[in-house]
């Protein structure tokens, strides 16, 4: 099955900027559909970015667009999410994930379920 693994995360101050990469192993990632999610403790989790297996189509939750940004590099097999101008209620543990059966669009990003490969995380802290 695909495997993911994430990293990148760490202690930033507000106004920062993180990578946050997802890199895939035993297939080939461009088969997949990838989606971010977060969730900060007594928090629900957050989808907050996809992007589709063809790079055809990206979506941001409202809170993250304009500061996120979702890529991915299949020769590398890795996605990634450049996060610029951070605040402190960006901090929460993201994780990635990878699904190849209905795309990304808005009803993904908001349907966790959708997604059958998940990595196991990476915590981000944004702190003065």
């Amino acid at each position: 099955q695909l495997q993911l693994v994430e990293s990148g995360g760490g202690l930033v101050q507000p106004g920062g900027s993180l990578r946050l990469s997802c890199v895939a192993s035993r297939f080939s990632l461009d088969d997949y559909s990838i989606g971010w999610f977060r969730q900060a403790p007594g928090k629900e989790r957050e989808g907050i970015a996809c992007i589709s297996f063809s790079d055809g189509f990206k979506d941001y939750a409202d809170s993250v667009k304009g500061r996120f940004t979702i890529v991915r590099d299949n020769f590398k097999n890795t996605a990634y999410l450049q996060m610029d101008g951070l605040k402190p209620e960006d901090t929460a543990v993201y994780r990635c994930a990878a699904e190849r059966s209905y795309g990304c669009s808005p009803y993904t990003l908001s349907a966790a379920d959708a997604y059958d490969y998940w990595g196991r995380g990476t915590q981000v802290t944004v702190s003065s």
